[in-house]
């Protein structure tokens, strides 16, 4: 199953192409192309299929040299993209292969961010071999030569990024893999509260549905007033809950049979979940005062029922008993000086890669902040986080 975009930046010094580039690869006009140095200034970003991929989002960046009066803060917002991203075409042109070059190749690296090199502009002046040659010995990375403005070399440069990226980059691992078998019945409780779209599933119930039909086991969904009926005519080998409704739920599932929730499982699956386990019990130590940033990885319109802005801040209050400050980051907008926080608590992050979401918590976890998790912060405070991890911990 796929995971949610697959992001791929472009970067390089100014003028190489990379804006032409991106607009050979989309056959659009995404990126606007002018012989202006600097002419990109913010990234740029569209969304498309590339086969073998699945959906991606190309990001067009500033030139890494950018010297201009805005040039500083411009090659500060390039660097910040390479924390979204899962693989990178470095592009350079006229064989000009330099400390720029080679800054960003080892920016790349440190990061382990997969590239692929691209020599453009090679109409007007080609590849030489000697130069190759020294990238091939010297990176463990496909070069391609093409010409943006002519759309040469486009299937050759596809291929190379297919092959390069990681299939972790694009694939969710699936969530209940090692809890079901065959034919198992897995009971989903899915409030369609005010926070559900309109008309529509959300995204984590919609992933769980999935990954349950891959083990060809058997999905059954019902809302939180249905659950006692379901129960009494069937008995499932796993309850997976909206994390909002664990008080109500967990009254009324058989201690014996396993329950978990959407946004558990799914940091199971984004890899921040040991941290996340050995981090929630940090929610007995917070003091009056203390700051908690709450994490989230989208964008949306907040509500009176906004279980990031409004529940779990409330149910932290009173389980606490203390004046706790929460401040908020959406999507993947930059962190905030982390040293002040008491704790960090994250969303199930269904709509970001695992990429981007494994970067953001390595910068929280490397500053010492505790990690939590929506649904095992709210099976704390309701007092049930032993047994909705007790299938998981070691």
């Amino acid at each position: 199953m796929k995971d949610r975009a697959v992001h791929i930046g472009v970067f390089g010094r100014i003028n190489q192409g990379k804006s032409s580039l991106i607009n050979a690869l989309t056959g659009q006009d995404t990126a606007i192309v002018s012989d202006v140095p600097g002419t990109t200034t913010d990234p740029v970003k569209k969304s498309m299929e590339v086969f073998g991929i699945g959906p991606v989002v190309w990001v067009d960046t500033a030139g890494w040299d950018d010297d201009s009066a805005l040039g500083g803060q411009r090659v500060r917002k390039t660097k910040a993209v390479l924390d979204e991203v899962d693989l990178a075409l470095l592009v350079f042109s006229g064989n000009r292969w330099e400390e720029c070059e080679r800054r960003i190749a080892g920016e790349l690296q440190a990061k382990d961010i997969p590239f692929v090199l691209v020599h453009n502009k090679s109409d007007v002046e080609p590849l030489r071999e000697e130069v190759a040659a020294s990238l091939r010995k010297t990176y463990a990375a496909p070069l391609c030569a093409c010409s943006a403005l002519r759309g040469e070399g486009r299937e050759e440069l596809i291929r190379a990024m297919v092959e390069t990226i990681p299939p972790s980059a694009y694939r969710v691992t699936n969530m209940v893999a090692d809890l079901v078998r065959p034919g198992d019945v897995v009971l989903l409780v899915m409030p369609q509260d005010g926070e559900a779209p309109e008309g529509r599933l959300i995204l984590p119930q919609v992933q769980m549905i999935r990954h349950v039909l891959d083990m060809h086991a058997v999905p059954v969904a019902v809302q939180p007033e249905e659950l006692a009926g379901m129960l009494s005519r069937l008995r499932p080998n796993l309850v997976i809950t909206d994390s909002q409704v664990f008080a109500q739920v967990q009254a009324q599932v058989p201690p014996e049979i396993p329950l978990s929730s959407f946004s558990i499982l799914l940091s199971r699956a984004k890899g921040n979940f040991e941290e996340s386990l050995a981090g929630t019990p940090h929610i007995d130590r917070l003091r009056d005062g203390d700051r908690v940033l709450m994490l989230e990885s989208c964008t949306h319109i907040t509500s009176c029922e906004d279980i990031g802005r409004v529940k779990i801040p409330r149910l932290l209050r009173q389980y606490t008993g203390k004046q706790l400050h929460f401040d908020y980051v959406s999507s993947l907008d930059p962190l905030p000086t982390l040293s002040g926080y008491a704790l960090a608590v994250q969303c199930g992050a269904c709509m970001v890669t695992r990429r981007q979401i494994a970067n953001r918590l390595k910068k929280i976890a490397d500053a010492g902040v505790p990690i939590s998790n929506y649904g095992m912060c709210i099976a704390y405070v309701t007092g049930i986080f032993r047994r909705v991890t007790a299938m998981f911990q070691k």
